[in-house]
């Protein structure tokens, strides 16, 4: 089977600068695991790696399209399949990193996304729900039909929530019921990287402040001139959507960093809990390494090993 390692964990665990300066160490290449990173224009608030890294490590799968643009989980497993295929022919190791729960499933274990017809009735009726009462009661709704899907994904990814209630109520089944899976796509070392609830939360406190004071609203603002709004999918990510409001008068300054760091900490708890339940994943204690040469070490270790064992 060919080699895959992914390195995973909830948001400003560090899995950028960590799976940086392991791809330097083993001559790997990066394939981004993050739906929002895959966005044009949208750098500062998805925590993209920078040029320079990019420069020294090859990125796969960021930048792929504009904002406005349609991106299926199915259409990220595709090409990051056809990445790894490609990295091991040439000898390289592909390294899976970030996120997003869904995108990771779908490459780990080798989805099957069965086709399925769509109604135009439901979305258009669902719009209107959502409309009247908000999206929480869409989602509130997913979770009570077909609460595995509705873990593996945002609370505010809209196009996503519609799509497994018009499903469901096509089928009468679960979305989540319909995907086929192989738990043996790949000789597969998957790494998690975690940090305790207090340090954790105090990162995201840390990162969101950053990410403003390196021009965050101004990025949202550019995005929002180009007529880039609320209504695609993209613009619902964390930080913009708060941005957005903010720029629109809805939220007060303190009110949309509060809310921000909020909902980052809410979707940092949830990327945890999906990724717990995956037994393949070694975790690690990022706070049990006060030198940084040890904790590469010991991720290293984990690599090698399972490569020696092939």
């Amino acid at each position: 089977m060919d080699k895959l390692v992914a390195i995973v964990g909830p948001t400003a665990v560090g899995k950028t600068k960590i799976a940086f300066e392991l791809a330097q160490r083993f001559k790997a290449e990066i394939i981004s695991c993050d739906s929002m990173q895959i966005y044009r224009g949208m750098d500062i608030g998805t925590a993209k790696a920078g040029a320079e890294e990019r420069q020294a490590v090859v990125h796969h799968l960021i930048d792929v399209v504009d904002p406005d643009e349609d991106f299926s989980v199915a259409q990220f497993q595709e090409q990051a399949q056809e990445i790894i295929i490609k990295l091991n022919q040439q000898d390289r190791l592909p390294f899976l990193v970030g996120g997003t729960g869904l995108y990771y499933q779908s490459v780990v274990d080798d989805y099957t996304f069965y086709p399925m017809e769509s109604r135009q009735e439901i979305r258009q009726q669902w719009q209107a729900i959502i409309e009247d009462k908000g999206l929480d009661y869409a989602y509130a709704y997913l979770q009570s039909i077909d609460p595995r899907y509705a873990d593996l994904i945002s609370a505010h990814d809209k196009k996503r929530i519609v799509r497994a209630i018009e499903v469901y109520q096509l089928t009468g089944q679960a979305f989540s019921a319909l995907q086929g899976k192989s738990l043996q796509a790949y000789d597969l070392t998957a790494v998690g990287l975690y940090l305790e609830r207090e340090e954790l939360y105090r990162r995201i406190d840390l990162r969101v402040d950053e990410m403003l004071a390196h021009g965050l609203v101004d990025e949202v603002m550019a995005l929002k001139e180009k007529g880039y709004g609320l209504h695609y999918n993209s613009m619902q990510a964390l930080g913009y959507k708060q941005v957005l409001y903010y720029l629109d008068g809805f939220l007060s300054r303190r009110e949309m960093v509060n809310e921000i760091k909020k909902e980052t900490r809410r979707y940092a708890k949830r990327q945890y809990t999906w990724f717990k339940r995956d037994s393949r994943i070694q975790w690690i204690n990022i706070s049990d390494y006060s030198d940084k040469t040890h904790l590469f070490e010991k991720i290293s270790s984990l690599i090698e090993g399972r490569l020696s064992a092939v």
